[in-house]
């Protein structure tokens, strides 16, 4: 089975170098793994894909050596884990807010004996090729990546349950949901730098691995807080920025200033 990537950086307390990829561009990954990466959060969860093109994207992680987190549009136990059949090295699982719902994922998403997730063994997570079901489901849990997102106020309230649970890898705060829902919520004084801190405490205090997306300024002040699920740019802003800085040369143009100067 492959090695996961995200695992090895967190067992040397290494920052997780993330990336976000919305659409279906098979060529980013290799440019992704090319510049450093580790991971690509896949987002299915804004972002219309099918089932084929999942399973066609999904072994270029493999070629380029890239783990893929993948973010679910669905948290249906059997659609769960043939995403990880599928190749991914592990899910992210939006608006987690109590350990009643984290429990249900873990039960999805990890064997036996700390989840009930079923068993095909046939997929391209074990390289189609039928192994030992017991060194196979050992090797899978330890392998398998769940991140669960901390976005609502109820969340932050139960993190600290959250984070002691078995099967539950790491915490990843959704800054925008979470900030969102706390300026509506006039019953509580809790900002999104409370509810980092809080989360942050609690993933230390489990020894479980936290993060977020990050800005370029927050990156250095989040890894001194102890983040080390950095998620840092994407296919989105790419081509936004790019075709910003495109579309600025025809400006120069027009105003007849050359694009070079």
């Amino acid at each position: 089975m492959r090695r996961s990537r995200i695992r090895a950086r967190l067992a040397n307390n290494e920052t997780v170098r993330i990336c976000c990829l919305g659409h279906f561009v098979p060529a980013f990954i290799r440019h992704a793994a090319k510049f450093g990466f580790d991971c690509i959060w896949l987002d299915f969860e804004h972002r219309c894909w099918s089932d084929r093109e999942i399973q066609a994207i999904l072994p270029l992680f493999r070629l380029y050596d890239i783990d893929c987190l993948l973010r679910v549009p669905t948290t249906e136990k059997t659609r769960l884990y043939r995403f990880l059949e599928d190749g991914a090295t592990g899910l992210m699982v939006p608006h987690v807010s109590t350990v009643e719902k984290a429990r249900e994922l873990v039960e999805s998403v990890k064997f036996p004996p700390i989840g009930n997730r079923g068993i095909d063994a046939a997929g391209l997570d074990c390289d189609f090729s039928l192994p030992e079901h017991l060194e196979y489901v050992q090797e899978a849990n330890e392998q398998t990546v769940l991140v669960v997102q901390i976005e609502t106020r109820e969340a932050v309230e139960n993190v600290e349950e959250i984070a002691a649970l078995e099967g539950v890898d790491g915490l990843f705060i959704g800054p925008g949901d979470l900030g969102m829902r706390l300026a509506l919520d006039e019953t509580t004084e809790m900002t999104v730098e409370s509810a980092t801190e809080r989360v942050a405490a609690a993933a230390a205090a489990s020894g479980k691995a936290w993060g977020r997306p990050a800005a370029t300024e927050l990156m250095g002040p989040l890894f001194e807080q102890g983040a080390r699920l950095l998620a840092h740019g994407g296919d989105f802003g790419a081509i936004m920025d790019h075709l910003r800085e495109c579309g600025s040369h025809f400006d120069d143009l027009a105003t007849g200033t050359s694009p070079n100067s």
